[in-house]
């Protein structure tokens, strides 16, 4: 197997890889690639490339529809970075209240050693600002980062307030019982203080805080975005932050106007900058890759369905295909007409695309399998 790295990518994950998969930035028709933020949205792709992998959570640097249709699986490592942009939220969450940067900056520029303390002492009160003890926290989405920073939030006095309508079963045992569950998003922009954004960016949620989500808001609300900067409408923010609608925007997407506003604070894309959340990220996603390569399994998978057997018997098919009706019974019978015995068959779908793994003892006609109408790919396993 043959990995191609386009980042530079934790060695604790690259370990993992068995001696005989060849591993590097320069290798060309290869199996699976491993990326963290690199733009693949204008790569061509090799014929044989069978997976991408992403270290880390967001995909938007990937094409998940080309990919799809190219029968390439796309894994990316929800919750590996989880406690990383957690960490980093609660510091956003302070920054947003006490002007703590701006009393930095604002240290540096004063002249003169003699006197040095007593301006400080002077100039404090212009930094000052309210404690998060007591307020209103609005998380948007509860994912494995939501969740995390939603009970972070309570230990630390806050009254929270959750909104997901996705939230899936594992994230809801996760959070404490002192969340409140909203089900209006609209409740959630009038109740709060502040709100952090944590949610992917697709064509549902680009722009989801503009200038008519602002106006339901409290004034003086404090929004941190860690999460994805198109979330937010970068012109109707800078508005509200002119206005005094908003009070602090704290933001891990910085853009030259927000830097330069005096009522933002930008970090250049620090949240998953960790040495752990960068190894977490690594390992899960080289075990992501790994698995599907010698297994067919796919597990965390951002366009198609998860899908995951253990290994019984010598032959195993992995079929990618179109999500429509009498796909199985032209695979089972071409494999039945072959005098081949099914031992274990699966199949999930995801939208217009499903995968199908058949284990059987035998050796197939691959060919045959290929010749289906509205197959995509198919990959035999020995």
């Amino acid at each position: 197997m043959r990995i191609r790295l386009v980042n530079r990518i934790d060695e604790n994950g690259l370990k993992l890889f068995p001696d005989q998969y060849e591993i590097g930035e320069d290798l060309s028709e290869e199996d699976g690639l491993l990326v963290r933020s690199a733009s693949l949205l204008e790569e061509k792709f090799s014929p044989t490339l069978l997976a991408i992998a992403r270290a880390g959570a967001g995909v938007n640097n990937i094409p998940l529809q080309r990919c799809a249709e190219e029968g390439i699986v796309v894994f990316n490592t929800p919750g590996a970075n989880a406690n990383a942009v957690k960490e980093l939220a609660v510091c956003a969450l302070l920054m947003a209240s006490r002007d703590i940067s701006g009393g930095i900056a604002w240290e540096k520029q004063l002249e003169g050693s003699n006197d040095f303390a007593k301006k400080v002492e002077k100039g404090k009160s212009a930094f000052v600002g309210p404690e998060i003890n007591g307020k209103k926290l609005g998380v948007i989405g509860l994912g494995a980062i939501g969740v995390l920073v939603a009970n972070a939030a309570v230990k630390l006095g806050m009254e929270v307030y959750g909104y997901d309508p996705y939230i899936s079963v594992n994230s809801a045992w996760a959070l404490s019982k002192w969340v409140k569950h909203v089900t209006n998003i609209n409740e959630l922009f009038s109740e709060c203080d502040y709100l952090t954004l944590h949610l992917p960016l697709n064509e549902k949620t680009n722009g989801l805080i503009d200038r008519d989500k602002i106006a339901l808001m409290k004034d003086g609300v404090r929004i941190i975005n860690l999460a994805r900067g198109e979330l937010v409408n970068e012109k109707d923010l800078l508005e509200a932050l002119d206005s005094g609608k908003i009070a602090r925007y704290v933001t891990d997407f910085a853009s030259y106007d927000l830097v330069h506003h005096d009522k933002c604070i930008c970090f250049p894309h620090l949240g998953a900058s960790t040495p752990e959340s960068e190894e977490n990220c690594a390992v899960m996603a080289v075990k992501q890759l790994t698995d599907y390569l010698e297994n067919g399994n796919i597990v965390n998978s951002a366009n198609m369905p998860s899908v995951q057997e253990p290994r019984t018997t010598s032959h195993r098919i992995c079929i990618i295909h179109r999500n429509i009706p009498n796909m199985l019974a032209q695979l089972t019978s071409i494999i039945g007409n072959n005098h081949i015995n099914i031992e274990n068959m699966v199949n999930k779908a995801r939208g217009d695309y499903a995968y199908t793994m058949i284990d059987t003892n035998s050796d197939v006609d691959e060919k045959a399998l290929t010749a289906i109408e509205h197959i995509i790919r198919v990959r035999i396993i020995n």
